[in-house]
């Protein structure tokens, strides 16, 4: 995403200032995005198929049954298979597995199907 920002003359320097600040701000952002990117594909890389498998059909907002149907598993099956990724991936709810995966590029995030 890339925001212009332009200053008319004659331009005062706090606006200068700001856009300068904001510029830093937007780098910054795309740093830390791009750290917990790296750190989500390292912690997915820890996964086994299957269990990514559920975890990309949990980030599209599949329900587990649905998620077994499309594996050709039981609900059952899913049901460990998500137990077992929220331990590796080190999380507590699914919540925090989903901001892994979508970080990780996994799955579409909510609002980004429009």
């Amino acid at each position: 995403m890339v925001m212009s920002r332009f200053l008319e003359k004659p331009f005062e320097k706090a606006a200068l200032l700001a856009s300068i600040g904001d510029a830093f701000s937007r780098l910054d952002n795309a740093d830390a995005r791009s750290v917990r990117a790296s750190e989500a594909t390292v912690r997915i890389a820890a996964l086994t198929a299957r269990e990514r498998d559920v975890l990309v059909g949990l980030a599209q907002g599949y329900p587990n049954k649905t998620i077994a149907y499309d594996l050709g598993i039981s609900s059952r099956t899913v049901e460990v298979h998500r137990a077992n990724l929220m331990t590796k991936l080190e999380v507590n709810s699914l919540s925090d597995a989903l901001r892994i995966a979508f970080a990780a590029g996994l799955g579409d995030p909510p609002g980004s199907r429009d």
